[in-house]
């Protein structure tokens, strides 16, 4: 138990797998392996499991109910407690971690999935816009960043050349992450080479499509120590949520990145690294600004969603990834953060630390 009064929750498990395209598995089919590899990294069976929370989308699936279809895949008989969001799977996190701290169970199980590949997902995301004045106009996701870019250019903050060295920085640490989509190196000079695909947004400015999913395991204060070695713990988690009128917000900022940045104390101690939810290089301009990274912190080490970004559970991989390294002794204090909707509306950011 905390100073604070709150229990002690710990990522003790994660598996991931994030490819281009999945034309030939189901989203039921390429999860189970990954649902398997999470709970057997501790040896826990479903049954183990004091809670279990998903996150998906049915619209994206095009099928009403599709996520009953992979809660089969868990192994709910005999039957379990369950929810499900239709969210990034870092707002299934989020439940856990609430039904955790309510102290009825000392272990949960999380599993967020996505499959863009069918469609195109920078139209289908238009249908999240305000559906009175916005969505009518059919702007695309790029075209909607693409105005947000614009604005944060002509206001001085960043140049087009220090979000080319974004892209590039995020290609060469995606080489050496074997779920990266997009890892090919490239200069500074030849990303500004790029013609403009929603000006002033390039090619290497946008995220790189990937269909998959990850699994993880939470686990309550001495159970976690049980599971393994070096539990990762979440010091301090909170979401927040900017407005979805998109004139109703200075899109050059994410204030509600801001205020749940000081909520968990990010900058009350050192930071090794951080694990950013930034779909776009301007949002990891307004981002890093926004959680208060100064030059020193190493953001987005595995490449981030420049380098392969699976809906609904990019954000949740963010955690994995952190999760992870600190794991594995490459650092003791990690930002990360998830995002929802349009131009960074919805924000959380948690602070995760080992043993």
């Amino acid at each position: 138990m905390s100073d604070n009064g709150m229990r002690d929750i710990a990522i003790v498990s994660f598996a991931q797998r994030q490819q281009a395209a999945i034309p030939t598995e189901s989203e039921v089919e390429f999860m189970v392996p990954l649902m398997a590899a999470a709970k057997d990294a501790v040896g826990l069976t479903q049954q183990d499991m004091g809670f279990t929370c998903s996150g998906s989308s049915d619209f994206l699936a095009g099928q009403a109910f599709s996520f009953v279809a992979t809660i089969d895949g868990t192994g709910p008989v005999p039957p379990i407690s369950e929810s499900h969001v239709e969210q990034d799977g870092a707002w299934a996190l989020y439940e856990a971690w609430v039904k955790l701290q309510c102290g009825d169970v000392d272990t949960a199980f999380i599993y967020s999935y996505g499959k863009s590949s069918p469609g195109s997902l920078r139209d289908v995301l238009a249908t999240q816009m305000d559906p009175y004045y916005v969505a009518p106009l059919w702007p695309d996701a790029f075209a909607i960043e693409g105005i947000a870019a614009r604005m944060l250019l002509e206001s001085g903050k960043v140049s087009e050349r220090q979000l080319a060295e974004i892209a590039s920085r995020s290609r060469a640490n995606a080489v050496s992450n074997p779920h990266a989509v997009r890892s090919e190196l490239k200069t500074v000079d030849e990303i500004l080479a790029e013609e403009y695909l929603a000006d002033p947004l390039r090619p290497s400015d946008i995220p790189a499509s990937a269909d998959g999913g990850c699994a993880m395991v939470l686990a309550a204060g001495d159970r976690a120590r049980e599971l393994c070695d070096r539990p990762v713990w979440i010091r301090g988690i909170d979401h927040r949520i900017d407005a979805h009128t998109l004139g109703a917000r200075d899109l050059t900022t994410a204030m509600s990145a801001s205020i749940a940045a000081d909520k968990v104390g990010v900058n009350d101690d050192k930071i090794d690294f951080a694990e950013i939810h930034a779909p776009f290089t301007t949002s990891h301009a307004v981002l890093t600004d926004a959680l208060g990274l100064g030059e020193e912190v190493n953001i987005n080490p595995s490449g981030g969603p420049l380098a392969a970004h699976t809906m609904m559970a990019a954000g949740h991989i963010r955690f994995g990834e952190a999760f992870e390294r600190i794991a594995r002794g490459d650092g003791d204090r990690a930002v990360v953060h998830a995002t929802a909707g349009p131009v960074l509306q919805q924000n959380m950011v948690a602070v995760l630390e080992g043993e």
